[in-house]
């Protein structure tokens, strides 16, 4: 192995731990507690060292709002094995809100309003894609014309960070919000359903 592939594989390493020992801060400690010396003081380097790796605190969280988006994709492309299309778009429904429950401090820096708007939409989007293939999915097992597909995205999007931001906040519990959800989608496709057959288009 050459002095330069050891040395990058080294660095790659060292990032590794950082994004791990990060990852274990937010997760046990919150937010607030995902500081560079922290961190430091976890993996037990120095702060310049952890610099050399992240520019500061906001470039951390952000990986750390990437890492979660990949987590919940992971979680969706579970649901794509779902034969049925309702029942998939159900368990997309759940598998969001269980996720917001059992990683709370993750999803508050995926959704975090101070982060980059442009970073958040783009570490969002494998997820919000592959929500769409779902719900086109749906539309052709149904019948269903989409007046605007990615509109109709939007609209369940944000109705499951909606009810999930309730089990966050603590006003309903997470078993109850993943219900709702289920609810939630269940009305809203049947809506569109219904439009359909009277000659409508969905989603509008």
């Amino acid at each position: 192995m050459s002095t330069s592939t050891r040395r990058a594989r080294e660095r790659a390493n060292t990032r590794e731990r950082i994004l791990e020992a990060a990852l274990d801060v937010l997760e046990t400690e919150g937010v607030a507690a995902l500081t560079i010396r922290r961190i430091a003081a976890a993996v037990e380097y120095s702060a310049p060292v952890v610099y050399q790796h992240f520019a500061g605190k906001d470039a951390l969280v952000l990986e750390l709002a990437a890492h979660g988006h990949r987590l919940m994709l992971t979680e969706f492309r579970q649901a794509v094995q779902e034969p049925d299309p309702d029942r998939r778009m159900m368990r997309v429904a759940s598998e969001y809100v269980r996720f917001a429950g059992e990683h709370p401090h993750v999803y508050q820096v995926m959704n975090d309003p101070g982060a980059d708007a442009g970073e958040r939409r783009r570490g969002a989007e494998p997820a919000v894609d592959v929500l769409k293939e779902l719900l086109t999915s749906w539309s052709a097992a149904h019948d269903v014309v989409m007046a605007d597909p990615d509109q109709a995205c939007e609209i369940l999007w944000g109705t499951l960070y909606g009810i999930a931001s309730l089990s966050h906040l603590g006003s309903v519990g997470n078993t109850r919000a993943r219900h709702l959800a289920e609810q939630a989608l269940r009305a809203i496709l049947l809506g569109w359903r219904t439009e359909a057959v009277n000659g409508g288009t969905a989603g509008s």
